[in-house]
């Protein structure tokens, strides 16, 4: 008999930090939630990072995930951006972690294959995408919109990674 799983998935960033909630059965998915947490870029950098860990441990709280999927950084030119980059996403993978919940990492290409089926595609063919698969989604914004799309990313692959963890432990 199998039972609900409720998935975070979390797209990082220092400005906003998107969050999306779903719960899979099966093959099926069901839209719980989304948003965005934002830090105030007028802030020093601590209490930035401190702003998003607060928002979603309150996302975390309320909403009772039962596995986290974050998105692996990608490493641009510009070494400040991409490192504040990797901090919000340690406070990403810490908030879901010291909840208890096993964290999983996935590439943007890999987001991408599992939503739109390449990987590469367009903000757009995501956000369509996420609406062919689940109608009641609601999103404002790309944060929120990837922060979904890595959560059923995670509902495509949880079955092979839980798998692969218990051949390891076994």
């Amino acid at each position: 008999m199998q039972n609900t799983i409720r998935i975070i998935g979390i797209d990082p960033g220092l400005r906003r930090t998107g969050w999306g909630i779903i719960e899979t059965l099966g093959n099926s998915l069901r839209f719980v939630a989304s948003g965005t947490v934002t830090s105030d870029g007028e802030m020093d950098l601590a209490s930035r990072l401190c702003q998003l860990h607060d928002g979603l441990a309150d996302v975390v709280h309320s909403y009772q995930p039962h596995e986290a999927a974050v998105e692996q950084t990608f490493v641009n030119k510009d070494a400040t951006a991409t490192l504040k980059l990797g901090q919000a996403r340690g406070i990403a993978m810490l908030v879901p972690a010291r909840a208890g919940l096993r964290v999983a990492e996935y590439a943007p290409n890999a987001v991408k294959k599992a939503v739109i089926g390449v990987g590469h595609g367009e903000k757009q063919q995501i956000h369509m995408m996420l609406k062919v698969l689940m109608p009641k989604a609601e999103f404002k914004g790309n944060d929120a919109a990837d922060a979904l799309a890595i959560a059923i990313c995670h509902a495509h692959n949880r079955q092979a990674i839980t798998s692969r963890l218990a051949a390891l432990a076994g």
